[in-house]
């Protein structure tokens, strides 16, 4: 181990190393299922985002998503293109706009969810036992932690 993770076990960077990797691939095949290879990951995420029933400005966006406002008009003018968003003045401010998701835009957040989801469920069901499965389901649990403050 590096001078770093000195004080940090072999187990929990072998641990770390292996949940990233599985996390990426995860990811990787998630985005295969769902047909999203003609957006990038940060597009994705955006339209991942306004899919929960938010509408936002751009600004919020990219606040939300931890990149710079350039970059988020980037990524909105993508997803415009694609028929995917669609702006509309701020009711309460008149110089912003908020972007919301056209019915297209709906159609295919909840395709890609609802066939991600189904490829999860069809592979636990066909690769794992019950008790494989209830295993992971504990590890799930213990995970949850990682996402706590």
């Amino acid at each position: 181990m590096d001078e770093s993770t000195d004080d940090i076990s072999e187990t929990a960077v072998h641990a770390a190393r292996d949940l990233r990797v599985v996390i990426s691939r995860l990811l990787r095949r998630f985005r295969e299922i769902a047909g999203t290879q003609d957006l990038t990951p940060s597009q994705t995420s955006v339209l991942s985002r306004l899919g929960k029933g938010e509408e936002a400005t751009a600004s919020a966006l990219a606040t939300a998503e931890g990149v710079r406002p350039q970059s988020m008009a980037v990524a909105l003018a993508a997803l415009d293109q694609h028929g995917l968003i669609e702006r509309h003045p701020d009711p309460r401010d008149g110089r912003r706009q908020l972007i919301v998701l056209t019915a297209a835009g709906r159609e295919r957040v909840q395709g890609n969810r609802a066939a991600r989801e189904e490829w999860l469920a069809r592979a636990f069901q066909d690769r794992y036992t019950p008790e494989e499965r209830t295993t992971v389901l504990e590890a799930l649990a213990l995970l949850e932690r990682l996402t706590r403050p």
